[in-house]
């Protein structure tokens, strides 16, 4: 948008040093997002802790973490003999495809069908939850877009949906749970590491905008300056979305008009200025 190209002096009020040199930028039409953001920590679609049936020792470690199992692979056997009896090892079996993401016990450990042997995790696809304050709750439904990044991987955003959000809402904290979900087939998503959450909630297209250090006021005031024939004018404006640097005008400057972006502070109701973009 900012060219920083020099207007030429075309006038002889400016020749005459009395103009008051300002930047400014022609309102462009663009698209604008409004967004939501939030943190939360990457799980498997699934994560089960496996337990074994019987009562014994560890025998043998058949998997070790990091490994792919099948469903039903046995990650470990269970050496049952008891004091004059004799059995055949009891095996401890993966109830689903995925990847051995830990391994609780070593040879010689004893266990009871309390004891975890394994987690095994399916991250063909993860999840992260969120809770997701009440105000924005009409503005996400399942479907809707998101994008994730994650410090790991600094240049690369991934893409999931909202998978399930929570008909209920927490009376203390006012928020309500939802669950993203991001396809995963290259793994490069690990359970438990840590991920930024952006939720487009509102979009237009098309709209006005400038900069946000255009702006001159506070709270809920606020005005710009626009030049015409070389003067300035303050100009009362209505606020729309926020992104970046960007800020939506819903009234009081069109597209095409030239707003000052830098130098306001000097400028008053019909000052001659000399324009830079």
């Amino acid at each position: 948008l900012l060219k920083n190209k020099r207007a030429q002096k075309t006038s002889p009020q400016q020749t005459n040093g009395m103009a008051i040199p300002v930047r400014v930028m022609k309102v462009p039409a663009q698209n604008i997002q409004e967004a939501v953001e939030y943190v939360g920590n990457i799980k498997g679609q699934a994560e089960v802790a496996v337990y074994p049936k019987v009562t014994g020792k560890i025998l043998e470690k058949a998997k070790a973490e990091g490994d792919p199992v099948k469903k039903g692979d046995i990650l470990a056997t269970i050496d049952r003999d008891e004091a004059g009896l004799k059995f055949e090892p009891a095996p401890v079996e993966s109830p689903l495809a995925g990847f051995v993401g830990r391994v609780y016990v070593d040879l010689g450990t004893n266990v009871n069908p309390q004891s975890p042997v394994a987690l095994v995790v399916d991250i063909e696809r993860v999840t992260i939850d969120l809770d997701i304050p009440e105000i924005y709750l009409p503005r996400i439904a399942v479907g809707q877009p998101a994008t994730i990044r994650l410090d790991p991987y600094p240049d690369k955003e991934f893409s999931g949906n909202v998978t399930k959000i929570s008909p209920v809402v927490d009376t203390m904290t006012r928020t309500a749970p939802i669950e993203i979900a991001i396809d995963n087939q290259g793994h490069e998503l690990k359970s438990g590491m840590f991920a930024r959450v952006r939720l487009i909630i509102n979009e237009k297209k098309d709209v006005p905008v400038v900069l946000k250090e255009a702006l001159i006021g506070q709270g809920n005031e606020f005005s710009v300056y626009t030049v015409k024939d070389q003067k300035a004018h303050l100009q009362k404006i209505v606020l729309g979305i926020m992104q970046g640097p960007y800020i939506e005008i819903l009234e009081g400057v069109q597209q095409g008009e030239y707003v000052v972006i830098m130098g306001q502070q000097k400028l008053t109701e019909g000052a001659p200025v000399l324009m830079e973009e």
